[in-house]
Parts: C-alpha cells; sequence; structure tokens
C-alpha cells in the first residue's frame, strides 16, 4: 500500500514541494559560500556597466567543470536580478534532487521503496548547507540523468543513451566536475549489473560496461587540455581518516548537533540492518560500493577545491537508502515522520538565520555605492557545529552597492574572477576576511592586527561583523549591537 502511494505523481509533487519549504521565506538563502558566490555573479553579470567593479575586479569567462549557476544567472540576473536569481536556483535544488531520488528508485525497483522517503532531506545534506552550489546542481541533474539511464538500459534503448548521453554528460561536467564523476561511478556500476544479468561473466561484463560508458568520459579531454599548473590546484590530505569520521557524523549537519548527529545515525542503523538482512538491490548497491571507494580514496582538498572527499557521502548514502528493497507499511510511516522532522528543524533554523542576516545587512543601507569595504567576520576558534553563517555576508555589499570587498575567491582552476584593486594587500581576497580570537592558534588574523595594519588608502569603510574595532581613524556609523560598519576618518 505504502509502495503504491508512493508512485503515484501526485505524492511526489507534494514532496518535492515540501522540499522547498525550509527556502521559501529566507530572503537570502542561508547557504555559507552560495553568498559570497553572489557577490561573483554580481560582477560577471555588471562589470562591463559598473566603474567600481571594474576598477577593483577583472572577470574573464574560462571552461571550467564549475560553471553551473554562474550561467544561469546570467539570462535569470535579466529578468530578476541577481539576488533573487540566486534564490530561486537555490530554491529549486532541493526538489529536483528529491524527484530525481523518486524517480532512480522506481526506475531501480519498479516501484519506490518507502525508505526512499528517508533520502529525501540528503537534499539539505551539509554541502548543499555550505553553499556549494554548483557540486548541489550537479547531483540533483545527476539524480535525474541515473534514473534516465537505467530507465533506457532496461528498455534496451542503448543507441539513444548514447546519442542523448555524450551531450548529457559534458553538461553535467560543465556544471559541477564531481556531480559528473557520481554519475559516471552509479552509470557504470548499473550497467555492470545489467550486463551480469544478460548471463555475462564479470570480467566481460565489467569491459562491456566500460565500453557502454565510454562516452560520458568525453569532458576528460578539456580536463587534460586545460589542466592548469597554478599552485592553487593542488591535492593534498589524503586518507584523513578523523575528518572523513567527522563527515560522516556530519552529513545532516545544521543547527543542532545532537539532533543532527542522530538523524545522521538513523540513516546509517538502517543501511546497516538492510546489508544484514541483504535487502540491497545490486542495481544500485553496486554503484555505492564504487561510491564509497572514491569517498575512501578521496582526499581532502583536490585540485583546490576544499572538502572533496566530504561531498561524495550525501548521494551515496542516497544511493545505500533507495537501494533497499522493502514495503512495510511501518517504514514508510516512519520515513515521513522523519522527513518531516528534518524539514521542520531545517524550516526553523533557517527562519532564525533570516532574522540574523536582517539585522546584519541593514550596515548595508549606510554605505555609498561604489564603496571599498574591508570586512572583518569574527569566528570562534575550532570547527563548532553552528555559526552565524557570517563568512561571506559582505559580498551581498557588491549585490547591493557594487562595492569592493574582500571576501570573494580568486582561485584559476575554479573561477574566472581576480582582484585587481590597488593596495589591498593580503586583504584583497577570501579567506582574509575571516578573523578569530588571539588565543587560536594558526587559524589567521585576529582582529586587533587586521584592524592595525589594513591600508586606510585602499578602504574607506571597514565593517567588522561578531565585533568590534578601535582606531582612531575609525569613525562608526551604523551598529547593531553585535556588529558595527566604520568610516575611515582621512
Amino acid at each position: 500500500m505504502a509502495g503504491d502511494l508512493l508512485d503515484k505523481r501526485w505524492v511526489w509533487l507534494l514532496l518535492a514541494f515540501a522540499m522547498a519549504v525550509p527556502l521559501l521565506w529566507p530572503q537570502v538563502p542561508p547557504l555559507v559560500d552560495l553568498i559570497g558566490h553572489m557577490g561573483r555573479y554580481q560582477i560577471q553579470t555588471h562589470i562591463s556597466q559598473v566603474a567600481s567593479l571594474s576598477q577593483a575586479f577583472s572577470f574573464q569567462w574560462k571552461l571550467l567543470g564549475n560553471l553551473g549557476v554562474d550561467l544561469l544567472i546570467v539570462p535569470l540576473s535579466k529578468l530578476f536580478g541577481v539576488e533573487l536569481g540566486a534564490k530561486l536556483i537555490a530554491l529549486a535544488i532541493p526538489p529536483l534532487t528529491a524527484l530525481g531520488m523518486l524517480w532512480t528508485a522506481r526506475e531501480a525497483h519498479g516501484r519506490v521503496p518507502p525508505t526512499a522517503l528517508f533520502a529525501l532531506p540528503l537534499a539539505y545534506a551539509y554541502p548543499f548547507q555550505f553553499g556549494f552550489i554548483n557540486f548541489s546542481l550537479s547531483v540533483a541533474l545527476a539524480w535525474n540523468a541515473l534514473a534516465l539511464w537505467i530507465r533506457l538500459g532496461r528498455l534496451g534503448q542503448v543507441r539513444l543513451r548514447t546519442a542523448l548521453f555524450v551531450p548529457l554528460a559534458c553538461l553535467l561536467w560543465l556544471t559541477h566536475m564531481v556531480g559528473w564523476g557520481l554519475f559516471g561511478l552509479s552509470a557504470f556500476g548499473s550497467e555492470l549489473v545489467r550486463k551480469q544479468r544478460t548471463g555475462a561473466p564479470l570480467p566481460g561484463a565489467a569491459v562491456a560496461a566500460g565500453l557502454t560508458c565510454l562516452g560520458l568520459a568525453l569532458p576528460l579531454v578539456p580536463m587534460v587540455l586545460l589542466r592548469t599548473d597554478s599552485p592553487e590546484a593542488v591535492s593534498f590530505d589524503w586518507f584523513n581518516w578523523n575528518a572523513k569520521l567527522f563527515w560522516i557524523t556530519s552529513l545532516l549537519r545544521d543547527r543542532w548537533e545532537l539532533f543532527d548527529v542522530l538523524s545522521a545515525w538513523t540513516l546509517f542503523v538502517i543501511v546497516a540492518v538492510a546489508a544484514v538482512k541483504r535487502r540491497f538491490d545490486p542495481l544500485l548497491a553496486v554503484p555505492v560500493l564504487l561510491c564509497v571507494a572514491a569517498f575512501v580514496l578521496m582526499p581532502r582538498v583536490a585540485v583546490g577545491s576544499a572538502y572533496a572527499d566530504m561531498r561524495l557521502l550525501p548521494f551515496t548514502m542516497g544511493l545505500a537508502l533507495l537501494a533497499i528493497r522493502s514495503e512495510a507499511n511501518w517504514m514508510a510511516a516512519a520515513g515521513l515522520l522523519f522527513v518531516s522532522a528534518r524539514l521542520a528543524a531545517t524550516t526553523t533554523s533557517f527562519l532564525q538565520f533570516d532574522r540574523s542576516y536582517r539585522s546584519e545587512l541593514q550596515a548595508i543601507d549606510h554605505l555609498p555605492r561604489g564603496a571599498s569595504v574591508l570586512s572583518l567576520v569574527v569566528r570562534p576558534c575550532g570547527n563548532a557545529w553552528t555559526t552565524p553563517r557570517l563568512d561571506h555576508l559582505p559580498a551581498l555589499a557588491i549585490v547591493r552597492r557594487d562595492a569592493f570587498t574582500n571576501d570573494q575567491w580568486t582561485v584559476d582552476s575554479a573561477q574566472g574572477l581576480e582582484v585587481i584593486k590597488p593596495g589591498v594587500g593580503r586583504y584583497g581576497n577570501d579567506p582574509s576576511q575571516l578573523v578569530y580570537p588571539k588565543q587560536c592558534r594558526g587559524e589567521g588574523s585576529d582582529l586587533d592586527k587586521a584592524v592595525a595594519e589594513f591600508n586606510r588608502a585602499a578602504f574607506d569603510h571597514l565593517w567588522v561583523l561578531g565585533g568590534g574595532a578601535a582606531a582612531p581613524d575609525l569613525r562608526p556609523i551604523w551598529s547593531n549591537g553585535h556588529s558595527t560598519l566604520y568610516r575611515v576618518v582621512r
């Protein structure tokens, strides 16, 4: 009965809408890095028209496996502006992810198992909360691509599938290369199982599956030809088991540590019990094993991109939950309770972030257009489970005031943005905006040091989030009791 209900298209649409609820109210999606990316979107879409941006930044389009939202925002910004356009994209990702999960489960089992409900909150897993927006979009597309791949294989339309998936694989890589990689592993794993089910021995099935998936590897060509020797494009911190264990417990990390950790381990217990009882369908179970291997082998930083291994976990866990054969009505009821609890918690958390953001962003109203702002965000020592998520909030001064702020990424292998503003020195780009209490060891500048040494000729305003500053040439012009905006008196 539960499976029949989950197979209804109207139920899929209802669940997809529910996945959008946490992001409906917040004016600014509280997704840490996305807010910083919004600054870059403003630069790339307005640099040719706004002198303050062209004097502080340069932007050049590059062919990268990391351009999903960067490309989508170009037409959307013309219709809605950068801020609303970015929110609409973020708003669409969880429903798109949920629909892809349900469709994949339906194609693998012939019906949607109740365990699919436990997978849906992974649309708000830690990588999405962190604001890895191009990656999250690529994963949402990867789920739907995997469902289509399995469906066309089941229907025997292999030639059509090959013709479709050569350009689709390139599009997926263009969105984000990790989503393309996860899809490639899953497509190969499912095809390997399909070949074996026709009676082929494992070695022959592996070769045949590899040949079938060969067209998916076309993006390797630009990856090789465009490979950069930039010092930022390095890979390191391999086999960091402490970090990998922490990523496991942080799978659903948001605000309340105990609730988030118990939620994550609930999923692991479900998968472990299914493994003991051998209730996995190999069509998705083999891709799970391949993704687990990738998680183990992936370093923490890959080609200059941090948290590389952590990003693989939500997709892997989702596959594992979808692979479980189950028709128990009690499991469907438990799954509905689980997804409802997670969505309620995420909605509440996002509303609290929105309240904080609205208070902090009042500072921007006191900035002149084209201002040059040194932003300093005071962070706690260590890796606190819950933070105010202010790391890149000052980037909205770029969006709303065409200002300069020092929180943009300038990694050559990840985006085409450079800071050209003279005199900013070490306070020109991310992570110079992050400052720490003096007792923190090895975590960057402290607030007093940054206030004392920044170049007054390069900045006309100082915005301290989570603290205050003291210097004779700094005049406070706004404060909410938590953060303060100063004008540099020359």
